[in-house]
């Protein structure tokens, strides 16, 4: 039987009558675009992350760009963040023209090294843009400290980290902007591209919304170049109906990646760390392994999904080749060299988690 990396049917079974009847009040209500879900939507998440705001956008990549435009990045400026993550994090930036600052990762968690932001900050520094990635929260009181000191701005990316915190706060509330995404396989995912940008800010609030519709505060009226960023009501209602049960998604997340590392208790494998401080929320389960390609290979033969997040680190993409030539982050390239993330989803059974555990023993 095959085990895929995540399980979207398994999850659509419990709520499909509704988010079924959900979507038929939209469809009667022909209020597509900002409408009454998308409001709501707002107001729940921002309820639940703790923050004043929060804006619905078209997906988690235009989350990052409209929050550094807003914040103020402009050409010339450089923004600090991290090499290990998806690409969207550092387009967003250079879609400003702004240059991305990598720097390089700590071991444990695969977040970027707080102890090595300071000496990347110059004088053409603007902000911080750290990711707390596969669901764990970055050092965000280090962060925050360094922030202050240098007076920059801080920008979260929260694409992988929803219902995660640090010392009992929210991801996404710490910076001036947190940038969710609720691409389908997030650990709250809506039925395709969706985004979410949150922040404390009266005023950095309002220049999103102006941003997120066509540079317009009313009709037909255009004080800035703006774009057309617009979570949808059918996405809306969709969220709205799973961010119920975002708690326990994330808890029986976390179940079985314990059970995992439980299992895989083996000197060649080194299985995620959770730091004191804040709470995991596995959007992947990732581990290290020093013959990768054997073990997927055995996966793969056994019908068991995995993946590779991510194989080429943003500072040795073909894109920033150029202005990162020479550029070394030797516990980034290690990372990319070996790790290897495996299936996580709520619905996972305990048996999967066995039968995936013994073929990768076994691989070893």
């Amino acid at each position: 039987m095959t085990i895929p990396m995540v399980d979207l049917k398994k999850q659509l079974v419990e709520i499909r009558v509704e988010i079924e009847e959900g979507i038929r009040s939209v469809l009667d209500n022909t209020q597509f675009i900002l409408g009454p879900n998308v409001q709501a939507l707002e107001s729940e998440t921002a309820a639940y992350l703790g923050v004043k705001h929060a804006i619905g956008v078209a997906s988690g990549t235009d989350a990052l760009h409209l929050a550094l435009r807003a914040a103020g990045i402009r050409e010339g400026d450089e923004v600090i963040t991290s090499p290990f993550t998806f690409i969207a994090t550092a387009e967003a930036i250079s879609y400003l023209g702004a240059r991305p600052v990598f720097v390089d990762i700590d071991p444990d968690t695969f977040n970027i090294d707080v102890n090595r932001i300071e000496s990347a900050i110059t004088a053409k520094t603007k902000a911080l843009l750290p990711v707390h990635l596969f669901g764990q929260p970055a050092d965000m009181k280090v962060i925050a400290d360094i922030r202050q000191r240098h007076q920059l701005k801080l920008i979260e990316d929260c694409a992988q980290s929803f219902g995660a915190d640090h010392d009992g706060r929210q991801t996404g509330s710490f910076g001036d902007f947190g940038c969710f995404s609720f691409f389908p396989s997030k650990n709250l995912g809506g039925f395709g591209d969706g985004g979410l940008i949150t922040t404390d800010d009266d005023d950095l609030a309002a220049a999103v919304k102006v941003l997120r519709n066509h540079g317009s505060r009313e009709r037909y009226c255009h004080s800035v170049i703006g774009y057309n960023s617009r979570l949808d009501e059918l996405q809306a209602v969709i969220l709205r109906v799973k961010l119920k049960h975002i708690e326990r998604y994330n808890q029986l997340r976390r179940e079985n990646a314990h059970y995992y590392s439980q299992l895989l208790d083996h000197p060649e494998i080194r299985t995620p760390v959770e730091k004191g401080g804040g709470k995991h929320v596995y959007h992947q389960y990732t581990i290290m392994v020093p013959d990768r390609d054997a073990v997927q290979k055995a996966l793969q033969a056994a019908e068991i999904a995995s993946a590779v997040y991510y194989p080429i680190p943003l500072h040795r993409q073909e894109v920033y080749g150029g202005s990162h030539s020479g550029v070394t982050l030797p516990v980034t390239e290690e990372a990319a060299k070996k790790v290897l993330s495996l299936p996580i989803f709520p619905e996972l059974t305990r048996e999967q988690i066995e039968r995936i555990c013994g073929v990768i023993l076994k691989a070893l």
